[in-house]
């Protein structure tokens, strides 16, 4: 398989028991439906109670009129 970037040939290894494709010229990864979860899943220490990050035990800010990226990101 190629890269979508430069054209080389991506080479496959295994990180945490998911194989994954990356460039060695660009060094990009490439990953298939799904890997992402698993590398997750596999490298992360159990997760947090849900209960901690309840969106209710923040302090709510005023809502001002902003751009798309506002809403994404919390500035």
């Amino acid at each position: 398989m190629k890269c979508p970037v430069d054209g080389e040939t991506l080479v496959i290894t295994d990180r945490a028991g998911v194989e994954i494709d990356y460039c060695p010229q660009c060094r990009g990864v490439w990953l298939d439906r799904g890997e992402l979860d698993k590398l997750i899943e596999r490298t992360t220490p159990e997760a947090p109670d849900a209960r901690v990050w309840q969106a209710d035990s923040r302090p709510q800010k005023k809502k001002k009129r902003g751009g798309f990226l506002e809403e994404l990101f919390d500035f």
